[in-house]
């Protein structure tokens, strides 16, 4: 089993001078090449939405170095700072160059930060406020007035937290509920039963002073069973009243018998004030705050007064009652005490508020409306509790509930599935139709592009991330401040490093930030965001939404209904084929845009934990898109590939995506469970044995986490691991164009003479090309980066000269426009102007550039052939999309000096 390292403070070695370009830091060393690192031009940090937050909780950000800039270990420490009087912070070591040098730091920022902007410099912070101490029961953090309980074992997250030393909210925990059968259809019966959090293990991650982050790992038991393994990290933060919650689970049920009715985290607040001074408050539509009181006194038959009815609309305690009319005085006793109140959100397009008085009374409705960002409050003028889930709506059916308000003990619960919906159903969506042979299940494939096997579609280890924040507070908030917290719950605020300042570092291989200064460049950016936006719209006009769904895309659409493949088999759900995530976030990196932030964010939330099984025969191995993220019975590194997960790991620090990189390290030893071709043989590949992997879509796919993991800690048997694989495979007759051989993965090595030369089109498409660039620049193995180049540039050669090479033409390319980029990479490794204009050629080739073309053409359709009115892209393809913009990206950053002249040529600008 892995063991991660320890985290160390940020220390430099006092010989080792830095850049002077940086504030506070002299120039710099590499220390196995005595170059000079490229200049850094300071490190400026933005907002990502580009203004200042109205509320801010702080967080945790990812900053890149040049190599040979920073060094650890050292005797000195070395301390970073945002400008003279800015937040605390509180800085780590995140990765690491071969050198030893540092290659990424992790900031924590104190919250409260309300600057436009700061500047990363080297110097003592300001001091948090956050401490942690353990003790034999659990764990006690502290920061400022506020101090949280966190036990080791039992059923709660938090005991308690207190805020000045008056406890407001209390036990904590996780709650789900079990149903024994599917949503009734007509007749029958279901029961539900209740299972609660039980704690297994706590892990003390950080201790301020900043940040303090503890991991609690356990199960959901109802005293009997214990199932749906969870991990939940809480994050305190200098300058924040809140705890964030990241909250993951793992589905280990049955899907035939277990349907997952409720799935939520609830907390107890003590509820000390009269009821006339208690709130209850929602977050609405847009900026809008539902709120009322316990016991109302406006809008009575009888007036109070102006001041009594202000002051509960404020959330503030009333004036005495003495001072209010005799008659209302006397009837306050008759005024009903509402004690519970519930939003439910069952679709992305609507919500429902409704109270009552208590259980067993009648609900009555409130209002309604389209979304809300799901924050709601509990408590009194003295002081409460609000608990919010990020993506509310997006990932309906989720509820906000709070029961028992009039009592002296309220609940406020989140739920990430409601109660009020229909159970969660995780069977197959299909019989087995007679598919019992794999000859069948390949006739199927041929027909619906869906690789069906029976047993092959289960969701029983998938898994889940949400998101919350729960904040204990002083007195009710306001609605203006209510509806800040809600824009935090949906949008936190991060700060930010610049496209420019990432690029300067040479970090995540061949990029370039956006740069529209020619025409031939302005052509390609304006074809790069028009897909990137037509996306953006494709989510919201088909409602790629859900619990389940949120965060990925449709594989391919249909024209003739305007809608995408949603059931036709492996046309509909995407689960990250041909590398769309680092789509999204390579256009991240070069535009800094906030929109496409949060979507490859939620892209990376969905395919890391959802198309991923996390325990059971295919942990490790992802599933090929189809109807259900699950369904589909090729389950492949290809889709699991850290590669889609490397990139936000690094720009955010965040931990349980770095969980789900280490869970991959050893996947290669189970290759065999899931042997793709399996249907193709008679007889199945044994763990004994090598089993046949290709370079592109398994070796490729591996290599992704251990190099994430050899960057992460240093551990250099996962660069050693790497490293046996390439020079195996240049030890091979055919080397690249062997596409693929026998792998034993105690070594990392291929076997055989690797003497039969193939292509295949899926080689260089699940992030290879990326991983070979970012590795050739860390390793030095000549005899691979010599084979290669000749691959990449042999992929697109004439016919003539891939006989000349090969003694053939094996035939299988395919995408040449799209792989061009491995033409352009060898024409800059090699400085080859001839071979960077061909490479131009084959990408110019396709209709993506060209007026008029489907691909990039926009029209508004509506009107009774559709459900909605929809701005349709009918050229549109997921598979296309993400590999040309891939290629778009890569050509300008590697071929800028041909490009104007080759565009010329081809007739796209004059």
């Amino acid at each position: 089993m892995h063991t991660p390292p320890r985290r160390h403070f940020l220390r430099t070695a006092s010989a080792l001078p830095f850049l002077a370009s940086f504030p506070g830091l002299a120039g710099a060393v590499t220390a196995n090449t005595g170059a000079r690192p490229a200049p850094v031009s300071g490190t400026a940090l933005r907002w990502l939405d580009g203004k200042a937050p109205a509320r801010f909780e702080g967080c945790t950000l990812g900053v890149p170095w040049p190599r040979g800039t920073l060094r650890l270990p050292a005797n000195k420490r070395l301390d970073f700072k945002l400008g003279a009087n800015g937040p605390a912070t509180q800085s780590w070591p995140l990765a690491y160059w071969p050198d030893g040098s540092l290659k990424w730091t992790a900031h924590a920022v104190a919250g409260g930060a309300n600057a436009d902007g700061y500047d990363l410099q080297t110097g003592a912070p300001a001091r948090g406020t956050v401490a942690l101490k353990e003790n034999a029961d659990g764990v006690l953090i502290t920061a400022g007035e506020l101090a949280w309980t966190v036990p080791r074992s039992g059923e709660v997250l938090v005991r308690s937290a207190t805020r000045a030393g008056r406890v407001t909210m209390q036990n904590m925990k996780l709650v789900a509920l079990r149903q024994d059968g599917p949503q009734l259809e007509a007749t029958g019966s279901v029961s539900r039963q209740p299972f609660t959090s039980k704690i297994t293990r706590l892990t003390v991650e950080q201790t301020g002073p900043v940040r303090a982050v503890v991991k609690l790992d356990g199960m959901h038991s109802d005293g009997k069973r214990d199932w749906l393994p969870f991990s939940v990290r809480l994050y305190f933060y200098t300058g924040s009243d809140s705890v964030r919650i990241v909250h993951s689970f793992i589905f280990d049920g049955d899907p035939e018998k277990d349907f997952i009715a409720g799935l939520g985290v609830t907390a107890q607040v003590p509820m000390t004030d009269q009821t006339v001074d208690r709130h209850v408050r929602f977050s609405g539509e847009g900026v809008g705050v539902w709120g009322e009181a316990v016991r109302p006194v406006t809008g009575l038959r009888r007036d109070p007064g102006q001041a009594y009815r202000d002051a509960q609309v404020a959330g503030k305690a009333l004036p005495p009652l003495a001072g209010m009319a005799k008659a209302v005085q006397d009837g306050l006793q008759w005024i009903p005490e509402w004690g519970d109140f519930s939003l439910a959100q069952l679709t992305p397009d609507g919500f429902a508020l409704q109270k009552r008085l208590r259980s067993g009374r009648a609900w009555i409705d409130v209002n309604a409306g389209t979304r809300t960002k799901g924050l709601l409050y509990a408590g009194g003028a003295s002081g409460g509790v609000a608990l919010g889930l990020k993506d509310f709506w997006q990932r309906a059916p989720v509820g906000l509930d709070v029961r028992r308000a009039a009592t002296a003990m309220a609940d406020v619960t989140a739920w990430m599935w409601s109660p009020m919906a229909p159970a969660m159903d995780m069977r197959s969506y299909r019989a087995e139709d007679g598919m019992d042979t794999h000859e069948k299940q390949i006739a199927g494939l041929n027909i619906t592009y869906e690789d069906y096997e029976a047993g092959w579609d289960s969701a029983m280890g998938v898994a889940r991330t949400s998101e919350l924040q729960l904040w204990v507070l002083g007195a009710t908030p306001s609605h203006e401040a209510l509806s800040a917290m809600a824009e935090q719950v949906a949008n936190p605020a991060r700060l930010v490093l610049g496209p420019q300042r990432i690029h300067q570092c040479g970090v995540f291989g061949d990029w370039d930030p956006v740069d529209a200064g020619t025409p031939a460049r302005k052509l390609i950016e304006d074809r790069l965001a028009l897909q990137l936006d037509q996306y953006l719209r494709e989510t919201e006009q088909h409602r790629w939404y859900g619990f389940w769904s949120y965060g990925d895309v449709m594989h391919a659409y249909d024209t003739d209904r305007h809608m995408w493949r949603y059931d036709i088999g492996g046309y509909a759900w995407d689960n990250s084929e041909l590398s769309t995530d680092l789509w999204l976030w390579y256009s991240y990196l070069r535009t800094g845009r906030a929109d496409l932030f949060r979507y490859a964010e939620a892209m990376t939330r969905h395919t890391g934990e959802v198309d991923v099984y996390h325990l059971g025969p295919f942990k490790g191995f992802g599933t090929r898109h189809g109807v259900q993220h699950w369904s589909d019975s090729s389950k492949q590194p290809r889709v699991s590939n850290a590669a889609y997960r490397r990139i936000y790991y690094f720009l955010t620090a965040d931990e349980r995506v770095g969980d789900l990189m280490r869970e991959l390290l050893d996947s290669d030893q189970d290759l065999h469970k899931v042997d793709i071709s399996r249907k193709l043989k008679t007889a199945g590949a044994r763990p004994d044995a090598f089993i046949g992997a290709s370079f592109g879509t398994v070796w490729g796919s591996l290599i992704a986490a251990w190099l994430a993991e050899w960057e992460r800690s240093g551990d250099t048997r996962w660069r050693d691991k790497i490293v046996n694989g390439m020079q195996s495979i240049a030890a091979l007759k055919y080397q690249w164009f062997a596409a693929g051989a026998p792998y034993d993965h105690r070594t990392g090595r291929f076997h055989g003479p690797g003497d039969k030369a193939s292509f295949s089109n899926l080689n260089g498409v699940f992030g290879v090309v990326e991983m070979n660039s970012e590795l050739l620049s860390l390793v030095d193995v000549p005899a691979y980066r010599k084979a290669w180049l000749q691959y990449c540039r042999t992929y697109n050669a004439p016919k003539a000269d891939i006989e000349a090479l090969l003694g053939r033409d094996p035939g299988g390319r395919g995408m040449s426009d799209t792989n061009s980029r491995m033409t352009a990479y060898a024409a800059y490794q090699e400085r080859d102007r001839a071979l960077s204009l061909r490479a131009w050629r084959e990408f110019f080739a396709s209709d993506w550039l060209k007026k008029d073309s489907p691909r990039h053409t926009v029209r508004r359709l509506g009107g009774p052939a559709l459900l909605r009115p929809i701005d349709e892209m009918s050229g549109i393809s997921t598979n296309a999309s993400a590999q040309w913009g891939l290629a778009a990206i890569q050509h300008m950053a590697l071929g800028a000096d041909t490009l104007d002249e080759a565009a010329r040529a081809a007739g796209l600008v004059r």
